[in-house]
């Protein structure tokens, strides 16, 4: 992505996201519990399926990026963070 392709770019990363089945993560967003330790196993897998989606988004959105662009999200610790500063800087 370049500050001149960004609606372009942002329609492709869309479909390869919602093709992962992970779009709706980067729009509703992935926090970590805070107290894991109360979490039962099921409640923990769950979180672990949610973790893994989010960092499949991120590493997608990332691989998408030239390095100038990388840097603006190099900070983003989710996926919804990237895609929030990404579209902000555009």
């Amino acid at each position: 992505m370049t500050k001149d392709n960004y609606q372009t770019w942002c329609i492709r990363v869309k479909a390869w996201l919602g093709s992962q089945d992970v779009w709706e993560t980067v729009e509703k967003g992935f926090e970590e519990p805070i107290d894991g330790a109360m979490l039962t196993s099921a409640q923990r897998k769950v979180v672990q399926k949610a973790r893994r989606k989010d960092q499949l988004a991120l590493t997608i959105i990332h691989q998408c990026l030239d390095d100038a662009t990388f840097d603006i999200v190099a900070n983003a610790t989710t996926a919804k963070q990237a895609w929030e500063v990404l579209l902000e800087s555009n």
